[in-house]
């Protein structure tokens, strides 16, 4: 979709740090400026929330670091971080959760009283039987510094979306984002200064060693840290694996992953009336062999009531197919909707998609700094179900590349190679935003490493993935605090999703 920039009013900016005051409860978001800071200083407060157990004590803080390492004068920058002491010494190392997204901002959790802010604290109230909990957010998306975004308009309704088009919007967007930031040094976002945030953390808080613990992006950023800072490593559990030279995916093991998912689905009675020959993924051709012959328009309503057309192609059609796959209990019967040509709910999700919105300037940022390999791209170019899924997924990231100011980090950094530091993997293989492939691609390289796949599992954290495997979960514990994999299982069966039916009745045979 097309893309541009806008600088936010102060108004708005400062309206955000007056809600982080209070949302966080702490004075340092709106105390001392960064530039009464020095690189490497940690200012902390502390607070208490209440545990299963009984109010538990934490730190929530700033690191002050250097927007870009590489130059002397570089102004500081903020990165937020939090702590929970382990209420009793056990001697191992302290965990550091890193998040994924990039751009995933987690420290309100500690002042939000939602279903999902708690359970996260549940979460990490538990790492105290390993040892220490610090969690690490992300420069340039921090409640405790600056979160980098940049608007970009509508896209136009009356035309179907098109790789072509997403490519030119993004270059537009990286040029716009670096005009509109000309106080900020935006070639200090790279993924190894996200590592470098990570092991400055580390000794300012006083810790010789550490554990990691990443899910997504977060998998990445570990092992970024681990490339980069591998005798600061105990050893690490990640989830959703995505390795440095990884972070397009191959199409052919995402829609191996929908054919997984498809499997199941076509035993599923529910379903049997609404499936075609072929059962799901005959519809998937069906469709595919559809919208290669033309689009449709649908007319829909807006969210003011006005009648709107909605040009569908195939490529819309390459995204639809990656949609409502956050639960795959929900993805059978959207795919068989459209399949019986039920397509006014997917309009107004396309309309809405078109709409303005707001890009996190992390994510490329850091995306341009990794890069990929020469090998990988020629992968990626030439796999065999890049007709199906398109090359949404990496075309406009490739071509901006050279737009955005992160320099490219080489093969180097970005080539798998041996390491020696423990990993568990924990990986679900109907994940289709990192796929197992990915997993089943980087163990090879860890010889102290080991594997958790998790069948029917999504792109969950590596503790929700084995939710219904509680001595599984438990080995994982023991594995972070002692190094003992002993307990681990290979594979791990997911219960069987109660798959969504259509919202329409069945059609007559």
């Amino acid at each position: 979709m097309p893309l541009s920039v806008r600088i936010l009013p102060l108004r708005t900016l400062f309206a955000w740090m007056s809600f982080a005051c209070l949302l966080l409860g702490c004075a340092a978001a709106c105390a001392a400026p960064v530039a009464a800071h020095r690189p490497g200083e940690i200012a902390i407060e502390r607070g208490r929330i209440d545990g299963p157990d009984g109010p538990v004590d934490y730190e929530i803080g700033t690191l002050y670091v250097r927007e870009n390492r590489a130059r002397a004068d570089s102004r500081l920058i903020g990165v937020g971080f939090a702590r929970i002491k382990a209420p009793h010494a056990t001697g191992a190392p302290p965990v550091f959760w890193l998040p994924g997204g990039p751009g995933l901002s987690v420290l309100g959790s500690f002042g939000d009283n939602s279903q999902s802010a708690r359970s996260r604290l549940r979460s990490w109230l538990n790492f105290a039987e390993v040892g220490d909990l610090v969690i690490v957010e992300q420069r340039g998306y921090t409640a405790r510094g600056e979160r980098l975004t940049a608007a970009y308009p509508a896209s136009p309704l009356d035309r179907p979306a098109a790789v072509d088009d997403d490519v030119r919007a993004m270059r537009e967007l990286a040029r716009a984002a670096v005009a509109a930031n000309p106080d900020k040094d935006l070639s200090g976002y790279t993924i190894g200064d996200f590592a470098a945030d990570v092991d400055e953390l580390r000794q300012a808080l006083g810790y010789e060693r550490i554990s990691l613990f990443g899910g997504s992006f977060g998998s990445q950023w570990s092992l970024a840290v681990m490339r980069l800072y591998p005798q600061r490593v105990a050893r690490a559990v990640l989830s959703g694996v995505e390795p440095l030279d990884n972070g397009y995916d191959l199409p052919s093991h995402v829609f191996a992953a929908l054919q997984r998912i498809g499997f199941e689905a076509d035993r599923d009675r529910a379903l049997a009336p609404y499936l075609p020959p072929g059962g799901l993924m005959g519809a998937v051709r069906a469709l595919h062999e559809r919208f290669a012959a033309g689009p449709v328009r649908v007319r829909v309503r807006d969210a003011h009531g006005r009648q709107r057309e909605v040009a569908l192609g195939a490529g819309d059609l390459q995204l639809a197919l990656l949609s409502h796959t956050d639960e795959a209990a929900q993805w059978p019967a959207f795919i068989l909707s459209l399949y019986h040509r039920r397509y006014q709910a997917w309009a107004r999700e396309v309309a809405e998609q078109r709409a303005a919105g707001e890009i996190k300037l992390i994510g490329p940022l850091a995306d341009s700094s990794l890069g990929v390999s020469a090998a990988r791209e020629y992968r990626l170019r030439s796999d065999p179900a890049l007709d199906w899924l398109g090359a949404w997924n990496f075309a406009s990231n490739i071509a901006s590349a050279p737009d955005w100011p992160t320099p490219d980090m080489g093969d180097g950094f970005r080539l798998p190679r041996r390491s020696d530091i423990p990993v568990l993997f924990v990986h679900g293989d109907w994940d289709v935003s990192t796929p197992v492939e990915n997993t089943r691609e980087l163990l090879p390289y860890f010889p102290n490493g080991r594997a958790i796949v998790v069948r029917r599992g999504g792109h969950d954290g590596a503790f929700y993935l084995l939710r219904d495997a509680p001595e599984a979960k438990q080995a994982v514990y023991e594995f972070l605090r002692s190094g003992r994999d002993d307990g681990l299982p290979v594979e791990v069966d997911a219960a069987l999703p109660k798959f969504d039916a259509p919202d329409f009745p069945a059609p007559a045979r």
